[in-house]
């Protein structure tokens, strides 16, 4: 499955094939992703890849996540996805990365919208979150900018390189999503 964001960026459903590119944009941004993301120093190989993608694919066929790589200008810029989906409750959370060439483009702004109008109008989804470290300015300003509400802050709720981040927590309901969209349509 590929998602056409515009005429730069796509994503594309995670598969194996992308092992590879992927391994190379961690491995090429270490110190930029593992600043605030917890599994960086677990992804040493092609293999490690290999083997979350496979697991990836089985927690899409279980309904539980849709991860998809993004792609500009053909060439593999990060991944974006909705995660712990919840069918039962209709909610998702969104997790997103970009190698630190990419960032300050609006890319993820961008992908963000394409993947919230996926789960509201594809998934039937009710209720979207983004979770941010609450030092993570850029990753912060995202949902901000998108229209999400800050609901709180999740105290040393996340261990990364062995300390704890408080996490804030933001989120979007469907028709809060249609009425921004239809402002600015």
């Amino acid at each position: 499955m590929i998602l056409n964001v515009d005429e730069d960026i796509k994503l594309e459903l995670t598969s194996e094939k992308h092992a590879a590119a992927l391994y190379e944009a961690v491995n090429n941004n270490r110190e930029h992703l593992a600043a605030f993301l917890p599994w960086v120093g677990n992804f040493n190989s092609v293999k490690d890849f290999n083997e979350y993608i496979s697991n990836c694919m089985q927690l899409n066929l279980q309904q539980q996540e849709i991860s998809f790589v993004i792609i500009k200008n053909d060439i593999l810029v990060g991944r974006i996805g909705l995660h712990y989906i919840n069918l039962q409750n209709m909610n998702a959370a969104i997790g997103y990365w970009l190698t630190c060439d990419a960032t300050g483009q609006g890319i993820i702004g961008r992908c963000c919208k394409t993947i919230i109008n996926y789960g509201f109008r594809e998934l039937g989804l009710h209720r979207i979150e983004i979770r941010a470290a609450l030092k993570n300015l850029k990753s912060i300003s995202i949902p901000e900018k998108l229209g999400f509400k800050k609901e709180g802050i999740l105290r040393q709720a996340e261990l990364v390189n062995g300390g704890f981040h408080d996490l804030v927590i933001y989120s979007i309901l469907s028709e809060e999503w249609d009425k921004i969209n239809s402002t600015h349509n």
